[in-house]
Parts: structure tokens; sequence; C-alpha cells
């Protein structure tokens, strides 16, 4: 008997005005229907036009953004991200560091893979990429890679853009580009070089670390000298292919 009319009780509250009921549970199904942004911290150069235009990007792809205006070279080296990947922007997501015009969809989707690893880069900065893709570049869509840092500092290609599939055995001359040798470091088969345009690599002059095919090509040059070098990606890694000093 009091179970039948607990049950009464229960209908007659309900069944008081629809709207009311109604009122009553949709602040819920509206809060959980709202789907939060991810946050993210940016380190970036104060006077850097691409940076900010890639932040947009990022803001219209779902990550709450939060932008310091210094810091970015601290932030590189606190993250783990090696100097040869660095950009004129770093950032930090769910544990994993992003360096470079890194596109948002992969972002997500490394997020949502999970993977043993630093994080994301794409070395220099490519024309197409997000944040290098406005108008002021008449609609150009270079190829370019985003490469998975791994915990060891290898890096593997994640994924490719505007890559267009090479026939098999299809060989290209690499291009000759001139430069500067800022450091040499024979310990780890590593050169630091300022340089021109790198054409085969869309890579725009700028000063970078780069790996060496073979270690006795760092027994030909010091600090100061101007130098032609070849460089190509390989297994991930910008790396010196040639080199030689010239006047």
């Amino acid at each position: 008997m009091q179970r039948r009319r607990l049950l009464k009780a229960f209908a007659g509250i309900t069944g008081l005005t629809g709207l009311a009921g109604t009122a009553f549970v949709a602040p819920a199904f509206a809060q959980s229907s709202v789907t939060a942004k991810t946050p993210m911290e940016v380190w970036k150069d104060p006077d850097c036009g691409c940076c900010g235009d890639w932040v947009t990007h990022l803001q219209g792809n779902g990550f709450a953004v939060r932008v310091y205006d210094t810091g970015n070279s601290a932030a590189r080296s606190r993250l783990g991200v090696p100097a040869k990947f660095d950009s004129c922007h770093t950032a930090l997501v769910s544990g994993y560091a992003i360096e470079g015009h890194v596109p948002a969809r992969e972002i997500r989707r490394l997020l949502k893979e999970r993977p043993q690893a630093v994080g994301l880069s794409v070395p220099g900065m490519p024309v197409g990429s997000p944040g290098m893709d406005g108008a002021v570049y008449g609609n150009r869509r270079d190829p370019f890679d985003v490469l998975l840092i791994a915990k060891d500092g290898s890096t593997q290609v994640y994924q490719s853009y505007n890559r267009p599939e090479q026939s098999k055995g299809q060989s290209q001359a690499l291009p000759t580009v001139e430069g500067e040798v800022r450091k040499v470091d024979k310990a780890n088969g590593k050169i630091s070089l300022r340089h021109g345009e790198i054409k085969n690599l869309d890579m725009p002059a700028m000063s970078m670390v780069f790996q060496v095919k073979d270690r006795a090509l760092l027994d030909k040059v010091k600090a100061g000298d101007k130098v032609r070098f070849t460089v190509d990606q390989v297994n991930g890694d910008y790396t010196v292919m040639s080199i030689e000093v010239h006047d």
C-alpha cells in the first residue's frame, strides 16, 4: 500500500506542467552537448606574423590557446625537441610538444593515438602549411612532411602534405646551396649552417643544425667557412650529403 501511494505521489509531481519538467532537465542536456576546447600553450616570437596565423588556425579547430610572446627556445629545450627542428613557435598540448606549422588535423590524430613520443614537428616554414597559407603566398602549396619525434630524438614521417607520388626509381639531382658554417659538432655528427633557400626541402633561408651523411665531411670545414653543400631528408632527418669550402 505504501509503495503504491509513493508511486502515485511521484506521478503527480512529474505530471505537473510539462514546461516545468522540461525546464528542469534542459540545462543539464545543454551542458553535456557543448564540446570543451582542448587547452594548448604556445611560445612564439612576438614579431612573427605567421605564428599568429598558426594560432588562429588552431583556434578555429577547437583549441583554446594561451600565447606567450617569449620563451620559445627555452620551451623547445624543456620539452625535448631537438634543436635541428627549431621554428618560430613551440607548443605544448596534453603532454606533447608541437614545433612549427603543424596542421590541427595531425595534432588531433596525435591526441587520439597517444604514441610514446616527444611530439610533432614541421621543420622550416613551408609555404602552404597552416600559418604560411595566406593570400600573400598566392595560393601556393609546397610539399611538406609532419614528423613524429621519438623519445630518443629519431623521427619518422607522420603525414605528408602536397607531395606528389614519384614513380619508382625516379631520382633528382640535389640543388647546391650556399651557406656559412656556424658550428661543427664532430662528436655528434652535426653541423650548424646559416644558409640560403633549400629548394628541394622547401626551406627558406635561415640557420639550422643538420646531420651529416658521413662524419668525414666535418673534417673539411670549420666555423666561419663559406661553403656550398647539398642536403636531403634521410629517415626524417635533414642531412648534409656533400659540402665544399669556397671563397
